[in-house]
């Protein structure tokens, strides 16, 4: 892959990453994104459906992972490195899941703040962050 190439190929998948943060109101089923944009430390949990929160928060993992992992491939053009990630981004989302699920189960104020994180996790492309500089730094000491 020639460098212009794997440049717009980052580009795209990097925009495809932003087009759903942009539009996450409009695609994806989510109360606690206008409970956590207010003051939530002081606000009771919003009423929510569990069952269909669950799964769009499941299905965003889902996308930001299914990118992630092609930014990872694009970047590093190895596939090692995608077939560890998945095991990272599987893990990930079973433990995550699990906390998130305690969560909105169990909401207590005093938990707010863990539970922002752990949602974070969820639903923006954060283990990409992680997973670029750690395997560029993997591979340059290689």
């Amino acid at each position: 892959m020639g460098k212009y190439k794997k440049y717009i190929w980052l580009f795209l998948l990097f925009s495809i990453l932003a087009l759903v943060r942009l539009f996450e109101n409009e695609l994806f089923y989510d109360p606690y994104l206008t409970f956590f944009q207010n003051d939530y430390l002081y606000l009771d949990s919003p009423r929510q459906e569990t069952l269909k929160l669950t799964l769009f928060t499941s299905l965003r993992y889902l996308i930001n992972t299914v990118v992630s992992l092609a930014i990872l491939f694009v970047f590093f053009k190895d596939i090692s490195i995608v077939k560890f990630s998945v095991l990272i981004y599987t893990m990930a989302y079973c433990i995550l899941t699990i906390l998130f699920l305690y969560f909105v189960t169990n909401p207590k104020q005093e938990d707010y703040y863990l539970f922002f994180n752990i949602r974070r996790f969820l639903i923006q492309p954060l283990i990409l962050l992680l997973l670029l500089p750690a395997f560029y730094y993997h591979r340059k000491d290689a």
